[in-house]
């Protein structure tokens, strides 16, 4: 239990950092790029603290590893040079001079209880491993990661391709992954934290806990923060609407 506070600690003060960094480059966008990172933090913390994880449990952590550094560098390469994302910039015009209070809460550390929560599966397979763990559901859990990783990483790419053409400036993604799914990147993520769900599953002595996981992550992305905000952008588009 320990390691999970301290952990809890380093990720507040990970957030808070980059809210400081935010307030000196005036731009909340650092708080996307931070995001992945933010999993590294949380995890890499309880993995130092306890005292031999299993080699399962550590297989188990080096994925939301590998899908982190993806996000943190993808993104980070997307927003460079570029003005505030349109929704941080919404927000800094409708706070006012509340902003700075706000965007500590309702960005970094409304964030970063997300990200602690998220990261149970992986946390409590670290500090609360089963004595016989499950080969069987490891295994599962990551070719379901697997597939989820697939579906995120090359619908990104495949966006991000798109978006480079001028050409293609206004239109909408109807082709590779986007010929199938509006957005492929959002049911990979959701995907990925099935898979580490289950392999968390057969790893843990608290196995249902890790189920908060995938469920609050896909709930995230198709009512709040995901689907919702993207497709506002493009209502009543005629090209949209066929699609």
């Amino acid at each position: 239990m320990s390691a999970l506070l301290f952990s809890l600690v380093a990720l507040g003060v990970y957030m808070t950092v980059l809210f400081v960094a935010s307030i000196a480059f005036k731009n909340n966008g650092i708080a996307d790029i931070g995001y992945g990172v933010a999993f590294m933090v949380v995890i890499g913390t309880v993995a130092l603290l306890i005292d031999a994880p299993s080699s399962y449990s550590l297989v188990l952590a080096a994925l939301p590893f590998v899908w982190g550094a993806r996000l943190a560098v993808r993104i980070f390469r997307k927003n460079y040079g570029k003005p505030e994302d349109f929704r941080y910039k919404a927000w800094r015009d409708a706070w006012g001079s509340s902003f700075f209070v706000r965007s500590f809460f309702q960005v970094y550390i409304l964030q970063g209880s997300v990200v602690f929560l998220i990261a149970l599966p992986v946390t409590l397979a670290l500090a609360f491993p089963i004595a016989t763990p499950s080969y069987l559901f490891l295994t599962f859990g990551i070719l379901v990661w697997v597939v989820g990783f697939f579906f995120e990483s090359v619908g990104d790419y495949q966006l991000d391709r798109f978006l480079s053409d001028p050409t293609n400036k206004g239109k909408i993604m109807m082709t590779g992954l986007w010929r199938y799914s509006r957005h492929p990147n959002y049911f990979g993520e959701s995907c990925m934290w099935v898979g580490i769900a289950i392999a968390s599953f057969g790893l843990t002595t608290v196995p249902w806990l890790v189920f908060v996981s995938p469920l609050l992550i896909t709930f995230l992305l198709l009512k709040v923060s995901g689907v919702p905000l993207l497709e506002k952008r493009w209502e009543g588009n005629p090209e949209w609407e066929a699609y």
